[in-house]
């Protein structure tokens, strides 16, 4: 045998005689692998990947030394950079659990709605974290915390270096751990309160009566879209037929979202056989969407938007003005026209794709535009949207009310279909 062939085959043997375990990836390469799969085989615009060089972007990520989840976690995170999708992202256990938690109406936390609030521009500061409301009958509410409050830190730390979505995860966690929080009140007195985090069921759909001028006007406002939103939306569209309302106000201020099949089948409860939304897939194919013959709800409506109305909130908004259902008031909504999916990946952790675009029944793509209201309101927005201090809640009342009377022997708030 020719030396070369003998060490050829000394150094086969020598191969074969490895540990299997040298062969197989890892279960965190494993996760790096995995990732790279899901969303080479549904995200949105494949003809991105060619532009970044997608499989070099694996390849990559392979030569890291992972050796433990979190190594894997930050290998995932840079290969899907370069994709420049803020929506397509790695969540890990806890953001990915908390997600999903919030996606069927219940969360493990404190029970506080947050939102930013822009400091005067010649004071040159950040946006500072403010209460928009406590849940009701959550942590916070009990411990008394009030709307218009300033987060200023969550366990020492400051929420302006946490920002939003930080400062939300700061204050979830384990049902029975405990969070110190610290506010600045409307009053300009600080106050520092430690709070017991638990289970909290998130109402995303609040409802209430209006009386207005005579007329007796149906409030209903919805907070996010989650599992439960189509259930509770119709129970609120029937206890208002039960009251004889003349008309409804629908409130989708500061909902940024959540799942597409709970704005649809809301639109479906409020369109008579209209088209909802085009949805546009990486084949690049239009999937229309139309709503059922008859209607839940069929009465005089008026629809209240702002900045945070964002998403499946647009879908809605989108179908309701072009299909002349509902006029929108407010302020131009956000502008995210696309669509994710989420999927685990089986170590608690998971991915969120963007596997669509949208576009309004008219064909408008609202991705980074938004859809400009009927009727702009004038600043500053109500902290609390549907609170007693509400301006923009009584600017759409008397909008309401001034259609009622402009149209006497319009129906009623009536049921068409069940």
């Amino acid at each position: 045998m020719a030396p070369g062939v003998l060490a050829g085959a000394l150094a086969l043997l020598l191969l074969l005689a490895q540990p299997a375990s040298c062969w197989a990836l890892s279960d965190a390469q494993q996760l790096v692998v995995e990732s790279w799969r899901l969303v080479n085989q549904s995200y949105v615009d494949p003809d991105r990947f060619e532009s970044v060089n997608w499989r070099r972007l694996r390849q990559k990520a392979m030569e890291k030394s992972i050796q433990s989840s979190e190594d894997a976690y930050g290998a995932i995170e840079a290969m899907l950079a370069p994709l420049g999708d803020p929506y397509t992202r790695l969540l890990r256990p806890a953001d990915f659990a908390s997600l999903k938690a919030n996606t069927e109406g219940t969360v493990s936390g404190v029970g506080l709605q947050l939102g930013l609030r822009p400091e005067a521009p010649d004071q040159g500061n950040d946006a500072s974290i403010v209460v928009i409301a406590p849940l009701e009958e959550s942590p916070a509410d009990q411990a008394g915390i009030v709307s218009g409050s300033d987060l200023v830190r969550v366990d020492g730390v400051l929420t302006s270096d946490l920002g939003l979505e930080g400062t939300a995860a700061r204050l979830r966690g384990p049902a029975g751990s405990r969070v110190l929080v610290q506010l600045l009140q409307a009053n300009g007195k600080e106050r520092e309160v430690e709070l017991e985090r638990r289970e909290v069921a998130i109402k995303p759909v609040r409802e209430k009566l209006i009386e207005r001028r005579g007329h007796r006007l149906g409030y209903v406002r919805i907070s996010q879209f989650s599992e439960p939103v189509p259930s509770q939306l119709r129970e609120a569209l029937g206890g208002f037929e039960r009251s004889g309302v003349e008309g409804v106000i629908l409130d989708l201020r500061n909902n940024s979202g959540g799942l597409v099949a709970a704005g649809l089948a809301s639109a479906d409860d409020l369109l008579d056989g209209q088209p909802i939304v085009a949805t546009m897939g990486r084949d690049g194919l239009e999937s229309p969407q139309q709503a059922s013959p008859g209607s839940l709800y069929s009465g005089p409506m008026v629809t209240l938007v702002n900045g945070g109305t964002a998403s499946a909130s647009e879908i809605l908004a989108g179908a309701l003005q072009d299909d002349g259902r509902s006029p929108l008031l407010g302020e131009r909504t956000f502008g995210k026209g696309l669509i994710q999916t989420l999927i685990g990946l089986g170590d608690g952790s998971g991915l969120a794709v963007t596997v669509a675009r949208y576009a309004t029944p008219s064909g408008r793509d609202i991705q980074n535009q938004g859809i400009e209201p009927d009727q702009r309101l004038a600043g500053p927005e109500p902290l609390d949207p549907g609170g007693s201090d509400d301006a923009w809640l009584e600017s759409a009342a008397t909008s309401l009310v001034a259609r009622l009377e402009a149209s006497p022997q319009a129906p009623s708030a009536q049921a068409v279909q069940p």
